[in-house]
């Protein structure tokens, strides 16, 4: 076989997504109208109904995930309870199937209820805007379209399908991380369906890892006038690690640190003593994940005794590097082989983003994690999707599903590589 040639199962399948169209586009604008921020259960529970309802066609098991427990410190640096929404899982099995091919998305978007971008709109007669149109409600959308042609053939019966729609990947899978983990120990492909890394359709190839913490400083309250002295001024110990954590960028390279916010303080005549200094890193080499850790250890360390206060770091690595191994390079050669059949050149960039195919990466899985829609300008009221790569990128999907299922060789890689 080569790559060129398509079955009439595969021609079949493709003729069918290329109908269509309107369908997809519907149900992209009807989800984007439903507002699904991360912290807002009820809309997740809503889009976790519809979503679960066009997974009833595709012969598998459906179940809602509780997430895992998450806790993290409030602006006086308290460790507060943060509730997530619950996560969809879909399984079906395929016996003696090469491959088992995990395929992940996310029902939330950054913005909350509150937020003034709350439904879509036209840009022009290809391109509409709306929140999750991209990122990734689109996304959803053609993963299931590109599950249902494939379950349309007889090469259903040759690949192992699981699917995680979870409720929390904009604020970095914390609830929703054990049940990827557990699902990948059992497949060996991972997709993901992050709109493409640029509105002509490149793929995000390496991703750097990212990192949040919170470092919770408590110092001692006293008036600032009288006996100052006795105090131990929290905010100029968070500026001083705040400082210390930014030139950090460059210590290796590709790595970068944004201290992002300090919460604390109060009125001008009292020595405060909380304060809550938030940042994040970024990091190209997975060998860097223990210095970075030290690091931040030791800094934490000498800040605290300089300025005779306490700091609790809290926060890791929640994405791990995502390098471009021979491992991913297979997997990313099928799909732009895949892409040349249907007359797409798919192209890759490395990108600082991060996202659940870090993790599957991780896990061990070959990834290719941005398959979805065409658009851009996510994460702003200005985020946008080219109409056309529904259908597009669903066909992309459903070839490479069923090239995969076409294979008698797995992608395993031994686990830890």
């Amino acid at each position: 076989m080569t790559i060129a040639d398509i079955s009439r199962d595969e021609a079949d399948a493709l003729a069918w997504i290329d109908t269509l169209g309107p369908v997809l586009l519907e149900r992209t604008l009807a989800w984007s109208a439903i507002n699904s921020g991360s912290f807002n259960l009820a809309g997740l529970d809503h889009m976790a109904e519809l979503i679960g309802g066009e997974m009833d066609r595709l012969g598998g098991t459906i179940e809602l995930r509780d997430p895992a427990p998450f806790a993290y410190p409030d602006a006086r640096g308290d460790l507060q309870p943060v509730q997530h929404g619950r996560n969809l899982h879909f399984r079906r099995d395929a016996a003696g199937a090469a491959n088992r091919v995990l395929l992940v998305g996310h029902m939330d978007t950054v913005f909350g209820v509150d937020h003034p971008f709350q439904s879509p709109d036209w840009i022009d007669e290809r391109t509409v805007r709306g929140p999750g149109v991209a990122d990734m409600k689109g996304g959803i959308v053609v993963m299931l379209t590109a599950i249902e042609a494939l379950s349309q053939t007889s090469l259903a019966e040759r690949l192992g399908i699981e699917v995680i729609v979870n409720a929390d990947e904009e604020v970095s899978s914390v609830g929703s991380e054990p049940l990827l983990a557990e699902v990948a120990q059992r497949c060996t492909v991972g997709l993901a369906y992050e709109p493409s890394a640029t509105p002509e359709g490149v793929l995000a190839g390496a991703r750097k890892g990212c990192a949040n913490f919170a470092a919770a400083i408590t110092g001692r309250a006293a008036h600032a006038g009288r006996n100052p002295q006795d105090g131990r001024n929290a905010i100029v110990a968070a500026a001083e690690l705040a400082g210390r954590i930014a030139a950090l960028t460059g210590a290796r390279p590709d790595l970068t640190a944004n201290p992002a916010r300090i919460d604390g303080g109060g009125p001008e005549n009292i020595v405060p003593d909380r304060a809550v200094l938030r940042f994040n890193v970024r990091l190209a080499d997975p060998a860097d994940q223990p210095w970075l850790l030290e690091t931040l250890n030791r800094l934490v360390a000498e800040i605290a005794a300089r300025h005779d206060v306490e700091i609790i770091l809290h926060g890791g690595v929640q994405r791990p590097p995502k390098p471009m191994d021979a491992h991913q390079q297979r997997l990313f050669d099928l799909v732009r082989d895949c892409g040349a059949a249907l007359d797409l050149d798919i192209a890759w960039q490395a990108t600082g983003g991060a996202c659940d195919g870090n993790n599957l990466a991780a896990h061990g899985l070959a990834v290719v994690d941005t398959l979805g829609v065409r658009g851009g300008a996510i994460h702003s009221d200005r985020e946008f999707m080219i109409v056309d790569s529904l259908v597009e990128r669903a066909k992309l999907s459903a070839l490479l599903l069923m090239r995969l299922a076409r294979m008698d060789e797995s992608f395993s890689a031994p686990r830890g590589e």
